[in-house]
């Protein structure tokens, strides 16, 4: 029996492992930086890095690494030994301030979007005491930021820094109004993850899913999902000691597994942590995709993370339930029970109704991928047009607001806004609007467009940033207004009402929403390409600079970067797809087709009376396939070279969407249907049967 209160953490230099080890008077000017942002003293440094260090040999560790997050959307780490070489040859193990704090990797090789040449190799990461070091194998891994020689950001978690800041800066500004002081503000994430799990030895003898992390081929199984008896259903006993293991190494992590279960599709499953900062939300994560991938592997299994590994079933999202809280524990996205934080509260949430308005393009690029493109407005996916849902009650308040029109419901406070005031609502008096993308369930916010193997940092960056825009304009109209209450009562009224049209608590669905949509004004970005034609327009570069999340630069940098991935992605899957072509499904159907005209011909011989009709008609359609195969194949390996022809980043990422895109599906569809007319020892790969009901 495991016993989880001891082991929750072993592996984590947390601030309670902190309080133990290290000197009163350290532990001290250490909170002084990890809650209220001050530099930290290299004498203080020096003595938490020799606890740090005591603390991880004990458990195991030889070697310490600075563990960042360059912009390739996945963890790096450089390991540098704990050994320190004596002049009588022996050595002992140190570990210096000098060393926790600043590390100087290699550069050159991580995506810069341009803006640096290989020669200027030379780049920092810097701790960032706020997230927790941790043991992982025999190595100290210490959280840091990672940014070049001239001090541009080179990571995912610098910008979020930054974004969380500016946050607690508007939102403070906010909570003076009405007449609170707070240490700070912070955001804080809880990401429901979703992934599938399939048996190792079957993924191995797939080039897609090695290669590509999903399906570039296969037929519709028998069964797929149809029948509704995987969602919650009892768990497979191979997938039961995978979670088991998996839930102990992420609780010796410190992360708070806590819920596990059958998605809806077959081999699709979801675990979901409880809530913490957004900065250490992102970075376990990170660290969870790479356990969950680990732990698989001992397993005999294969985790796949792609949004939609499988074709015609759900693909894989991980949802970021977001919310706002002062460090005293209040959550400023919780309705409340009194006129005053009502008030307080439709403040803030006016402010998120204008910032996703005004921002639907951010948030959009924030989920944007290769793979999140198969899965945004598919098979429970919410659609590529970013809306928000309020739920009934909420939607009814600001309907009254929008209308200005008394709110009919007795119970209703009075305040003076204009309408009568939201009454008291229970955490969950509206329902869950699964086809929304972002929606309010409570007292936080769900955005469901993020796909399951992004970054939690691009889509919080963006989302702290574009409320902390908004709650600076509404602060800045404010702090001058002579007449506060009148002030507030005309801005909520007056941007309610200007951001309506952001509001849907319909079916996402429903083919109708997209010319409602399309008539209120709303954008439907569906590729990634769509998305990022907006991303350098001049009001996207003012919200990021001003703010001081992004500079031009960087965001110049990250447009690039973006649609070269974007380009790498597709260019992989379809090497790997002509690969899989000619080296597999061919050779097998030819092989097969073989077979049947020897079976004709010997049958022949000895009956010349047989007719062979069913054999005969096997082989005309098998020939008419195999012939489509090879010229879609072909027609597609020549729109493949002209796209990479096509000149910069946008117009190639646009002709894989326009040309290539469609020529892979042409080749794929051509490919599915020979595939189930093969006899069973003649298939080249394991088929979604296989894949999907053989764990």
């Amino acid at each position: 029996m495991t016993d989880v209160p001891e082991l929750f953490g072993n592996m984590a230099f947390d601030r309670e492992t902190m309080k133990e080890r290290l000197p009163k008077e350290t532990f001290k000017a250490l909170l002084k930086t990890l809650d209220d942002g001050e530099p930290l003293k290299l004498e203080v440094a020096n003595v938490v890095a020799h606890a740090m260090k005591e603390w991880a040999i004990e458990r195991g560790a030889t070697h310490y690494a600075h563990w960042f997050q360059p912009l390739t959307g996945i963890t790096a780490e450089k390991h540098d030994s704990f050994i320190n070489p004596q002049d009588d040859g022996t050595v002992i193990m140190t570990f210096s301030g000098k060393e926790l704090v600043k590390g100087e990797p290699d550069a050159s090789s991580f995506p810069s979007g341009g803006h640096r040449a290989t020669f200027e190799a030379r780049g920092y990461t810097v701790w960032d005491p706020t997230s927790y070091p941790f043991v992982k194998e025999h190595t100290l891994c210490i959280p840091t930021a990672f940014c070049s020689y001239t001090g541009e950001a080179l990571d995912k978690k610098t910008p979020l820094l930054r974004s969380m800041e500016a946050l607690d800066t508007q939102a403070k500004r906010i909570l003076k109004l009405f007449g609170k002081e707070t240490g700070h503000v912070s955001t804080t994430v809880g990401a429901e993850q979703e992934y599938f799990i399939v048996d190792h030895d079957l993924w191995s003898q797939r080039k897609d899913l090695r290669m590509a992390g999903r399906t570039l081929f296969g037929s519709k199984p028998s069964k797929g999902q149809e029948m509704d008896d995987q969602y919650f259903a009892a768990l497979n006993p191979r997938i039961v000691k995978y979670m088991e293991d998996l839930n102990e190494t992420l609780w010796k992590y410190g992360i708070l597994a806590k819920t596990e279960h059958n998605e809806v599709a077959p081999a699709q499953h979801e675990m979901a942590p409880i809530f913490s900062t957004t900065n250490l939300a992102v970075d376990q994560n990170q660290l969870t995709m790479e356990v969950m991938k680990k732990v698989a592997k001992r397993h005999g299994l294969e985790c796949l993370l792609h949004e939609k590994p499988f074709a015609g079933l759900n693909g894989s999202g991980k949802h970021n339930n977001w919310s706002i809280s002062t460090k005293e524990g209040e959550n400023l996205l919780e309705p409340g029970k009194t006129p005053e934080s009502n008030a307080q509260f439709l403040l803030f949430l006016t402010a998120i109704l204008k910032a996703v308005d005004e921002n639907q393009d951010l948030l959009r690029i924030s989920v944007a991928s290769a793979g999140n493109d198969h899965r945004l407005g598919a098979n429970e996916a919410p659609p590529a047009i970013i809306s928000v849902y309020l739920g009934d009650e909420l939607y009814k308040v600001l309907e009254s607001i929008y209308e200005g029109k008394p709110y009919a419901n007795n119970k209703a406070g009075k305040m003076d806004i204009g309408v009568d005031v939201l009454p008291p609502i229970p955490k969950d008096s509206t329902d869950r609007n699964r086809t929304s993308p972002f929606a309010f369930t409570g007292n936080k916010f769900e955005f469901r467009s993020v796909g399951s193997a992004l970054s939690l940092a691009g889509p919080n960056t963006a989302l702290d940033s574009i409320v902390a825009y908004a709650l600076k304009q509404f602060a800045d109209e404010l702090e001058s207004a002579k007449d506060f209450d009148k002030a507030l009562n005309e801005l909520i009224s007056r941007e309610v009402k200007a951001h309506w049209r952001i509001v849907f608590n319909g079916n996402g669905y429903d083919e109708s929403w997209k010319s409602e949509a399309a008539k209120r004004g709303l954008l439907e970005l569906k590729t990634l390409p769509d998305a990022m034609a907006h991303y350098l327009d001049e009001k996207n570069v003012k919200l990021y600079t001003q703010l001081g999340v992004y500079t031009k630069d960087e965001m110049e940098s990250h447009y690039e970067i973006k649609l070269e991935k974007y380009a790498q992605v597709l260019n992989i899957e379809v090497n790997t797809m002509l690969e899989m072509v000619n080296k597999d499904i061919l050779p097998a159907a030819y092989k097969y087709i073989s077979s049947v005209a020897k079976n004709v011909t010997e049958l022949k011989a000895v009956l010349p009376s047989a007719k062979a009709s069913a054999q005969t008609a096997l082989l005309t359609k098998l020939d008419s396939l195999v012939s489509e195969l090879a010229e879609k194949a072909d027609e597609l390996a020549n729109k493949h070279i002209a796209a990479k022809a096509s000149g910069d980043g946008m117009a190639v990422a646009r002709a894989y969407v326009d040309s290539v895109i469609p020529a892979m599906a042409e080749t794929r569809a051509a490919a599915d249907e020979i595939e189930p007319l093969l006899g069973e020892e003649y298939k080249p790969f394991p088929c979604y049967e296989d894949l999907l009901f053989r764990v």
